[in-house]
């Protein structure tokens, strides 16, 4: 059955597809540019945490905890002080993990390891974890940046 009149052409419709497809591969290219400019996330000044929560870790224990979008790894060490890490590779941004019996930070992306403190030890990672200033308050365990002011 032949159509007597169309909405459009075949160049027409041909001009459009090729028009979206070309907007979409622009779209690919462009949207990870955005965002690296303009991130999506800001990173908190600090977490207020309830502490009964933590209380009761083991020492060299490890817990994890929300710092914004990305995890936080609080350790409890020997003396009974706590370190807490911002639990992401230096490498590519992949969470890292803690492996209670090598008592390391490990990140499966690419086989990176950081020691109990931290510390880049094996692997691409160029630099340390991210370490943040923990402070018990009352009844509330405060975890802000380093060199951040209380409230």
């Amino acid at each position: 059955m032949k159509i007597p009149h169309s909405l459009f052409t075949r160049r027409n419709f041909l001009n459009g597809l090729l028009g979206g497809w070309a907007a979409a591969l622009a779209a690919t290219f462009i949207s990870p540019i955005v965002r690296f400019v303009f991130p999506p996330y800001r990173e908190p000044d600090e977490v207020i945490l309830p502490y009964a929560d933590f209380r009761d870790m083991e020492a060299g224990a490890v817990k994890s905890f929300p710092w914004g979008s990305k995890p936080g790894a609080l350790k409890k060490n020997r003396d009974g002080t706590h370190t807490a890490f911002v639990a992401v590779c230096t490498h590519l941004d992949c969470n890292v993990s803690w492996k209670a019996d090598q008592q390391k930070f490990y990140c499966a992306c690419h086989d990176g390891w950081y020691d109990a403190e931290g510390n880049n030890i094996a692997g691409p990672p160029p630099t340390p974890l991210r370490r943040l200033e923990v402070a018990i308050e009352e009844e509330n365990l405060v975890i802000r940046k380093p060199g951040g002011k209380s409230t």
